[in-house]
């Protein structure tokens, strides 16, 4: 099995997109979507993204190479009545069966960039993206002081070395990775442009602890990294870490949770 697929499928991600759903909305918001519109959602989950946007009007294609999150994303859409929205398993590095400019809007919220070969990705959004069209991806960024990448940062020092070959995900929230992605595919540095934007993980009920557990119970990385952790008894350690940035990051005035997470917003016009 292909070692990212089989990541994604350990766990549920559902169960962290949940918290994710409110901030994905905002997002689609911002994107001022005028229906008729194509879009493909790469990395989609189970639709924290691909739903506001069929909601708003647009055809959307949702891929993922996690076979439950597909399931789990058509599920949403049949109960939604959301004929326009349908999910597909698939690989960001290669798109099999997409043809050449199929959408207006290619967009990537936290997914593509977990793809093991970043120049492929690039080349892939843009060939099935159409003249005249765009790219947005969301890319969380290394060393950033804020929950995911402090959480990705912490669950690194405990799982052994990657293979020498491995490009991190993180290398995606870096300016100069991204304009020398795209060149490579043919976009000129002048179309492509970028931001911080904040992202928000939000529960009412869930507390900074027990989102956490979710992690280690349902999120691939981190799990892997429980796993670790645990075949040499740093586990408690391992939770305890990442209980304590949780408690640190949460801005939640009652209590549950509402942590705030930078990324990288790029906008890539083709």
């Amino acid at each position: 099995m292909n070692p990212n697929k089989a990541l994604w499928e350990q766990g549920d991600f559902t169960q962290i997109a949940a918290f994710m759903r409110q901030s994905g909305e905002v997002l689609i918001r911002s994107l001022a979507i005028t229906p008729p519109l194509r879009v493909l959602d790469l990395g989609c989950g189970d639709g924290t993204t691909a739903i506001p946007l069929a909601r708003a009007g647009a055809e959307v294609t949702g891929v993922d190479i996690a076979s439950n999150l597909v399931e789990a994303g058509n599920k949403r859409a049949a109960e939604e009545g959301l004929g326009h929205l349908k999910f597909q398993e698939g690989d960001a590095c290669r798109l099999e069966g997409v043809a050449d400019h199929s959408f207006d809007l290619s967009i990537s919220i936290f997914g593509a960039m977990f793809a093991p070969k970043p120049f492929d990705v690039a080349k892939e959004m843009v060939r099935v993206t159409k003249p005249g069209g765009r790219i947005v991806m969301g890319n969380w960024i290394p060393n950033d002081p804020t929950f995911v990448s402090q959480l990705l940062k912490i669950s690194g020092t405990f799982t052994p070395p990657p293979p020498e070959d491995f490009i991190s995900p993180m290398t995606w929230g870096v300016e100069s990775n991204i304009i020398e992605r795209f060149a490579h595919a043919g976009v000129p540095k002048e179309s492509i442009s970028m931001v911080k934007d904040t992202y928000y993980f939000a529960s009412p009920d869930q507390s900074p602890t027990e989102f956490i557990e979710l992690f280690e119970n349902f999120y691939g990385p981190t799990m892997k990294a429980v796993e670790a952790a645990r075949e040499n008894a740093r586990e408690k350690e391992l939770h305890n870490q990442l209980v304590e940035l949780a408690n640190a990051q949460n801005k939640s005035k009652g209590a549950g949770t509402f942590i705030p997470a930078t990324f990288m917003r790029v906008t890539v016009c083709i």
